[in-house]
């Protein structure tokens, strides 16, 4: 067992884990935030993305042990002061969820991609988004709310 130290929505966070435990695994049984999701154990569904000292990783292919010293943000972090992430809001506003196990991952994935970016085509919305999958929506609302986050986060 090791020690895993490393700043989760802004917050220094340390917990004991073994040299084979996943980040999503750290992040909600070690740290209890269970917001990040574990899909398909395969690292093909997303529902388990994180951002990873600024860029959106799959947690699920990732030890805790190579976090440790990072910067983490969860889908938890996303909100601020009880107002939602302008994606978060997108995607409330065009109904771009439905059972709302993806969205998660999905979240974080879009912030990434429109943070690099801003300006993001349709096209390039979905092949950015090709590692997220979502069985109940169709995606059309997801890029739909993708577009108003990207327009909104750049004020």
């Amino acid at each position: 067992m090791a020690t895993v130290s490393l700043t989760v929505n802004g917050k220094v966070m340390s917990a004991e884990a073994s040299a084979d435990t996943l980040l999503v695994n750290f992040i909600r049984e070690n740290l209890g935030m269970t917001g990040t999701h574990v899909g398909c154990d395969t690292s093909q569904c997303g529902a388990c993305v994180v951002m990873v000292n600024g860029d959106s990783v799959k947690s699920c292919t990732m030890l805790a042990v190579q976090a440790e010293g990072t910067e983490v943000t969860t889908v938890e972090g996303l909100a601020s002061n009880g107002d939602l992430h302008p994606m978060q809001q997108a995607f409330h506003d065009n109904h771009a969820l439905q059972c709302g196990y993806c969205t998660p991952g999905m979240l974080i994935s879009s912030i990434d991609l429109v943070t690099k970016n801003p300006n993001a085509t349709e096209a390039e919305i979905r092949h950015g988004l090709e590692g997220n999958l979502c069985r109940c929506t169709g995606y059309h609302n997801i890029v739909k709310a993708v577009q108003a986050g990207a327009a909104e986060m750049k004020g």
